[in-house]
This record gives structure tokens, C-alpha cells and sequence, in this order.
């Protein structure tokens, strides 16, 4: 039996725990807040309550299989998932709207017909079937399997793009916006290709083409809700791991992984308390004062992502009023200058026209009772730092522009608003400890492997990262596989390579 020292509680974490824990490990997990779920939190007030991280599940197979290795309850003998059908619907900056159906490749194809024009739904759904190519040419190595050390052939992009005849010479798109551009053909399905790469954080004028593996992942896989909020599926992770005796100890915070004859020995707390162990898993962003040497990146060599990651801007309101009979789970307010928004969220400033992510879900448990409703809206802003997401006035006035842009989706929206709670990157920040409250984004193949994570081998025998700074990246399937991919090396040793 290893003793195994956990180092916090997210989702990917956990997952890791749990896993280690049933293949008789002892694991502690050290968490510095109080609770568990790392970014998948719940924000409760007057008897609304709301998510504060992801809303939605895509790809629910990684949680089933974490609780078909791990215990003899199912994930949906723990949580009541249900398929959000719509979708999605979204409002163009011309005025038009679109709902999207769950998981039905013909029906997005129809929809798209209907409303953006003949021939929109064909060409959206050619960049779907070029989409799937990629996944099935990237879908093993890039999530799959633990970072392979010849990891540049991630480097060239899994997209065949369409070839195109552009000032007198052939070119292929390589980028999210050339897509959009080039093969979509059109500026609302462009929008609606750029919002998806917005929501994971990606700047859509330099995300690689691979980047179409995530709208085909939502459009073929469906999207997901957890009755309750997002929220129950972090406790049924962490009530596994109780069932499966990993120990957790909250309000601790670690401040260096010790090393001890050139390898992983265990974990010292704030305070100088030093907890001993034979591995240590990192499952918070990496970063070189908590390891000794620097050495926080892979023994594959995939230095730790540069450059500013934007976060989350969240306001929760609390509505009179019942929410109405056809009303839409999610719907996205597309920005009516896309460019001015990304050229603001990456270049460390505050959006005029931001697009805005409107969740209304319909949970008795969200609301005091039928005569209200708990709405969410959530746009992708810069960081702490460039943006001082702190001063009151750029709270206020770019919350009150979100409430604006998401009058278009609820009806009487500001004059139904009980209570409002702004959530910042700051808070965030505060929270989860990662910097500047950045959120994390999947990894990409393709750009020369610029969209990778780190590996979960470390230089530093002994330490593994998981969660979503590390491979495979950011977003709660993606947070799942990367604790899995931990907990096989650990358990197979080095040369593990996936389930298969």
C-alpha cells in the first residue's frame, strides 16, 4: 500500500483519488478552502441557488466509467442527469435565432436551414464530418493516452481543412476564424463556430482548426444537466472517494512538495507541517515555487502555457416571476463585434459588446418555489491583473451590460431582478488560487503543440499533475480524463498508454 498525497480537490483530482484509493492506495487529499469541487461551486441566497462553474456536461461516459471503476453505484444511481433539449438557442447580431436540438445531427442541419437560408445546414454539417475526421485521427493520443514523449506529432493540426483558392494561391484554413471565413461561408455560423471556442477560452483568430473537435463533441455527444446543478456531481465524486476511504483534510494549503533523494517524499503545509508520502499528485496549476527545482512541466517537455488565460465573469440573479413554459435551458447572446471582443478579452481589456451565456435552468431545486427563477449569465473576460476585476465600477458597469444583452433572452429581465451576485476572475482567483482566475481550456493538437497542457509524468520521479492544467486540459470531461490517465501510471507505471 503506497501512501499517496493529493494536492487539491477539484473534479480531475478526485478523480484520481478515487481511482488510486480502490487500487489500495492511501490517499490524502489536501485542499486550502473549505470544501471540495475546486471551480464546480454553488453559490446559494434567499433559497436560489446557482452554479458558479460549469452548467452543463459534455461527455458524461468519463464520469460513468470513473463510477463503474470505483464502486458498484452507477453515476445515474448517484445524480439525476437529464439531456437539455434544446441544446442551445442562439441570437444573432442581425437579429436572427436559432435553436439547436440536442445530439441530432440532422436536426441542427434543418434548424440552421430554417433560419439562417438555404444551405447553411449543409455547410454546417460538411464542417461537422470534417470535424469527426479529426476526432478520429486525434481523439487516442491527444485524450486518451497519457502524453506520449514524442508529443510534437500533436504538433500538426488533425483538421482537413478545405482547400481554398485565396490571392492567386491554394490555402487551407488553419484557424477557428478562417474556418468561419472560408468554409462556413456565412457570419452567423461563423459567430456561432467562434462562440464555441470563446466559451473553453480560446481566441478564435489563433485557436488551431483542431478546435472543431469541440462543437463536435457537444453536437455529438449532447449536453447534459445535473438536477440540482452542476454542483451534485462534484459530491457524488467526493462521496465516492469517502466511500473508498480517502481521507481529506480542508483548510490546508500546500506550500512546497518535498523531495527526498531525488524524488517525490510527500507534501509541506502552510505552517512547516510536513505530511509524508511515497507519490504526490498535483492537481492545482503548476507553477515553480511549489516544486522543487522549477521543474513543474513534463518529462516530455511541454513547458507550463504562457501567456494571459482569460476567465469567467459571472452574474447570478434571483427573478420574480415564473420562469415561462417554452423557456430555453442555454442560450448564447452573440456579440455584434466579434472581432472588437476578442481583440478586448485577449488583449487584457474589458469587452464593449460582449457575448453572453444565459442558463435558465428548469430545477425546482434552484428556486424558492414556481413564482421565481435562478438565471445565470457568464461571458469570458481577461484575467485579474490586466483587468482590476476588484474596482466596484468595472464590476458594475460590465455586469449591467451582461443584464442588458441578456434581456434579449429573458423577457422583463431587469425589472424581475430580486438580487444580484457578481463573481469576477478576482474571486476566483481568490478561491481556486489559479492565477489571475484564469479557466483552464482543453488541449489542441495542431499550432506546433503551442495548445498543449503539460504531461502527467513530471521531471520530478514520484510527481504526476492531473485536473485541468495538465494533459488533457481544461473543462470537466477533459478534468476526468486527466485523472484517470494519472491513476494509471501510478498504479501500470510509466509505460501505461490508456485503457483500451
Amino acid at each position: 500500500m503506497a501512501r499517496i498525497a493529493v494536492i487539491g480537490a477539484g473534479t480531475g483530482a478526485m478523480t484520481a483519488a478515487a481511482r488510486l484509493a480502490v487500487a489500495g492506495n492511501k490517499v490524502t487529499v489536501y485542499e486550502r478552502s473549505a470544501s471540495y469541487g475546486g471551480s464546480v461551486g454553488r453559490h446559494e441566497h434567499g433559497g436560489f441557488v446557482f452554479d458558479t462553474g460549469p452548467g452543463l456536461l459534455h461527455l458524461p461516459a468519463v464520469q460513468r466509467d470513473l463510477f463503474v471503476k470505483t464502486g458498484k453505484e452507477s453515476l445515474e444511481q448517484c445524480v439525476t442527469l437529464t439531456q437539455v433539449d434544446p441544446a442551445g438557442r442562439h441570437l444573432f447580431a442581425d437579429g436572427t435565432a436559432v435553436s439547436l436540438p440536442n445530439a441530432s445531427r440532422a436536426g441542427v442541419a434543418s434548424a440552421l436551414d430554417a433560419a439562417l437560408g438555404a444551405g447553411a445546414g449543409e455547410r454546417w454539417t460538411g464542417f461537422l464530418e470534417r470535424a469527426r475526421d479529426a476526432w478520429d485521427r486525434s481523439r487516442r493520443p491527444l485524450l486518451e493516452e497519457p502524453l506520449r514523449a514524442d508529443h510534437q506529432v500533436l504538433g500538426r493540426d488533425p483538421y482537413p481543412a478545405l482547400k481554398q483558392r485565396r490571392l492567386l494561391r491554394t490555402r487551407q484554413a488553419a484557424t477557428v476564424a478562417e474556418i468561419g471565413a472560408w468554409e462556413l461561408a456565412d457570419a452567423r455560423l461563423a459567430a456561432l463556430l467562434d462562440g464555441y471556442a470563446l466559451s473553453y477560452g480560446l481566441d478564435p483568430r489563433t485557436a488551431p482548426a483542431s478546435a472543431a473537435l469541440l462543437p463536435y463533441m457537444e453536437q455529438t455527444f449532447g449536453s447534459w444537466y445535473v438536477l440540482g446543478g452542476m454542483r451534485e456531481l462534484a459530491r457524488a465524486v467526493y462521496e465516492r472517494c469517502v466511500a473508498r476511504r480517502v481521507e481529506f483534510v480542508f483548510g490546508a494549503e500546500v506550500v512546497r512538495v518535498v523531495e527526498k533523494d531525488g524524488r517525490a517524499a510527500g507534501v509541506e503545509l502552510t505552517g512547516g507541517e510536513v505530511a509524508e508520502a511515497d507519490r504526490v499528485v498535483l492537481g492545482v496549476r503548476p507553477h515553480a515555487g511549489l516544486v522543487p527545482g522549477g521543474q513543474v512541466w513534463g518529462a516530455d517537455d511541454v513547458p507550463v502555457r504562457a501567456g494571459s488565460v482569460p476567465g469567467r465573469f459571472v452574474v447570478l440573479l434571483s427573478l420574480r416571476g415564473a420562469r415561462e413554459a417554452d423557456a430555453v435551458h442555454r442560450t448564447v447572446v452573440h456579440s455584434a463585434d466579434g472581432a472588437a471582443e476578442q481583440e478586448a478579452v485577449f488583449g487584457g481589456r474589458v469587452a464593449a459588446h460582449p457575448t453572453v451565456t444565459v442558463l435558465r435552468p428548469d430545477d425546482p431545486a434552484t428556486r424558492p418555489d414556481e413564482a421565481h427563477e435562478a438565471v445565470t449569465l457568464t461571458a469570458t473576460v481577461a484575467p485579474q491583473g490586466p483587468v482590476d476585476w476588484t474596482d466596484p465600477a468595472v464590476r458594475q458597469r460590465f455586469a449591467d451590460a451582461l443584464v442588458e444583452r441578456a434581456g434579449a433572452a429573458v423577457p422583463g429581465l431587469r425589472e424581475r431582478i430580486l438580487h444580484t451576485e457578481i463573481r469576477t476572475p478576482a474571486e476566483t482567483e481568490a478561491e481556486t488560487g489559479a492565477e489571475g482566475g484564469a479557466v483552464p481550456p482543453p488541449a489542441l493538437a495542431g499550432a506546433q503543440g503551442a495548445y498543449l497542457h503539460p504531461g502527467n509524468l513530471t521531471r520530478l520521479p514520484g510527481l504526476h499533475l492531473a485536473g485541468g492544467w495538465s494533459h488533457p486540459g481544461g473543462g470537466l470531461a477533459h478534468a476526468g480524463m486527466s485523472g484517470t490517465l494519472v491513476a494509471g501510471l501510478v498504479v501500470e507505471g510509466d509505460g501505461f498508454r490508456g485503457s483500451r
